[in-house]
């Protein structure tokens, strides 16, 4: 399957401006013979924050980054070494809140399919999942509860060749696949939990 990015390229995202931290994420998309697919990162399992997740490669902005584009580059360039001459940046998605207070930008392009390297401290796999996959509603599931800070939110988790995608990563996907394919969301949740249910990101769809 392929993603028509002419949606990203047309949409008018909206930002976050009001978290205490900004941050960018690569969304890189690799064309295949057999169709397209997403690079995702794996985080490593002792991170404090978001540990084990799967995540779009990229981090917090810095001083030295000239915007928040050449934040997400240099981002993909030290995880998963992926040079920013090898990114082709067709659009963003909408700006996204995360818990731990930052306001995330999603930059979408293309990218070479080769092999990457994760640096095996932050990131410790590369991993391209199909765009078939994800947008088959048999391996989709979310719920709906009530954030301390947000209020009510959904949650997305994509279940595809044993990994899950959720959180804010989960939700960027979301958008993406709604621009760029005939995917959307479903208009009912699977389930409605208490704020303070754990989340059982493996459980995947019933």
């Amino acid at each position: 399957m392929r993603l028509d990015l002419s949606g990203v390229r047309a949409h008018d995202p909206t930002p976050v401006g009001d978290e205490p931290r900004s941050a960018a994420v690569l969304v890189g998309a690799v064309s295949r013979s057999d169709g397209d697919y997403l690079l995702f990162i794996r985080r490593a399992d002792n991170l404090g924050q978001h540990p084990g997740q799967m995540g779009f490669p990229g981090g917090g902005h810095e001083p030295s980054d000239t915007d928040l584009r050449a934040t997400a580059l240099r981002e993909a360039d030290e995880e998963i070494g992926l040079r920013p001459g090898e990114a082709d940046i067709v659009g963003k998605l909408d700006d996204v809140r995360t818990i731990s207070e930052y306001g995330v930008r999603p930059f979408v392009g293309r990218v070479g399919d080769r092999e990457y390297v994760p640096d095996g401290r932050e990131v410790v796999e590369v991993v391209a999942l199909p765009v078939a996959g994800l947008v088959d509603l048999n391996n989709y599931d979310s719920e709906r509860r009530e954030h301390p800070h947000y209020g009510e939110i959904r949650l997305h988790f994509f279940h595809v060749d044993g990994y899950t995608v959720w959180g804010a990563t989960g939700r960027m996907l979301a958008q993406l696949l709604e621009l760029t394919t005939d995917w959307e969301t479903p208009p009912e949740v699977d389930r409605v939990v208490d704020p303070d249910a754990d989340i059982d990101v493996d459980s995947g769809p019933s």
